[in-house]
């Protein structure tokens, strides 16, 4: 018998999945403190990064297809603009996969960055294709900022199921 351990898809893709929409919808609460509103970072992103870095799967890309689909209707942007900014981002993560294998945070938490400016300037290139005029920077700044900050969440389920199954080591 091995080592593995099973790998539940509902523990690291239906758990996760239920906590970024709840952020995302926490997030989204229009309040206001001094004039200024909660930041909107992309909770899905660090899940995009993470599931790449854990294991291949027919199954995450499904996930990030739904949760970004649901941004989109959440937001009120256009349909699949989240969800296939998400799925270039799982994918640039899964490309570099045998590159982030064995590094350490800092290095893991410049991937997710990179990871994460692709798929920002996708949409910031997909939106301005679409109003044929240029969002606005500072605000996609901003929101790059706050979405960056959620490493550590990717890096918790890095942590918990990367060992879970060895097939994929």
């Amino acid at each position: 018998m091995s080592g593995a351990r099973p790998l539940e898809p509902w523990r690291w893709l239906g758990v996760p999945m239920a906590q970024a929409i709840g952020a995302t919808v926490l997030f989204g609460i229009p309040l206001r403190v001094f004039s200024l509103q909660l930041p909107e970072p992309i909770f899905p992103m660090a899940l995009a990064f993470a599931w790449a870095v854990i294991r291949p799967s027919v199954l995450a890309p499904f996930g990030i297809l739904l949760m970004g689909l649901f941004l989109d209707i959440f937001w009120g942007g256009p349909l699949g603009l989240w969800a296939i900014c998400l799925l270039i981002a799982y994918g640039g993560a899964l490309a570099g996969r045998s590159m982030m294998a064995g590094q350490n945070r800092a290095i893991l938490w410049a991937w997710y960055g990179l990871t994460t400016a692709t798929a920002m300037v996708a949409a910031y290139l997909f939106v301005m294709l679409d109003s044929k005029s240029t969002p606005g920077l500072i605000p996609l700044a901003w929101q790059f900022l706050a979405t960056i900050v959620l490493y550590p969440y990717a890096q918790r389920l890095i942590d918990l199921f990367e060992d879970a199954d060895v097939r994929f080591r």
